[in-house]
């Protein structure tokens, strides 16, 4: 099993998404989950509509995530942007990353731009789009606790890698989730999006890196 960190491995929310949030992910061997918009004809890291004033561009982060040999999860906030993407993370071609949380629309572009795409299952959203097509599944639990260790094994049995959403993104009590998943410690297709991946990956696994 793996761990990656959300918006980076930041220690103070003023960190989120900032270039010390990623070097201390990466440093740490953590990939990580950010955030993707344009601005002025450049995809920026930004969870919020972004300002010209300190957007930090996309393709630091890309050339930070290729050296350390990590994998970076890419939130798509933008409609849009398929075609951008795909040239941005061309430079980058030894590069692990895949594309989430565009709207369904919009998923069809990046499908058929060949990103590697992951669909949503959670709570509220039952029949993943484009399974089939898609490179793995973002598996989230946006307003009750429904996974349980038989229901991630029977969504680990459809053969695709799996990102799972820690409960404490959603203000939930990460513990009882952390604790099921010690029973998947040696899944190679499964990962954890987190806040705390020092805390989750010494739970799940046992010791720290």
């Amino acid at each position: 099993m793996n761990v990656i960190s959300h918006r980076g491995w930041w220690l103070h929310a003023d960190e989120k998404n900032t270039v010390a949030a990623f070097e201390r992910s990466f440093a740490a061997g953590y990939g990580t989950e950010t955030d993707v918009r344009d601005l002025d004809g450049q995809l920026v890291v930004s969870h919020d509509m972004p300002r010209s004033s300190g957007a930090l561009p996309l393709a630091e982060v890309l050339g930070m995530a290729q050296a350390h040999g990590v994998t970076l999860a890419l939130n798509i906030k933008s409609d849009g942007l398929a075609e951008a993407l795909r040239e941005e993370t061309a430079r980058f071609p030894s590069l692990r990353w895949f594309a989430f949380d565009m709207s369904v629309p919009d998923m069809r572009s990046h499908l058929r731009t060949g990103n590697p795409t992951y669909t949503r299952l959670s709570d509220i959203e039952s029949s993943p789009a484009y399974l089939e097509r898609c490179s793995g599944i973002w598996l989230d639990a946006l307003e009750t606790e429904w996974l349980d260790e038989e229901k991630l094994r029977r969504i680990a049995a459809i053969g695709k890698p799996i990102c799972m959403v820690s409960p404490e993104l959603h203000g939930r009590d990460p513990g009882p989730a952390w604790s099921m998943l010690r029973s998947f410690s040696g899944e190679s297709l499964l990962t954890l999006c987190t806040d705390l991946p020092r805390e989750a990956e010494t739970t799940i696994k046992g010791a720290p890196r």
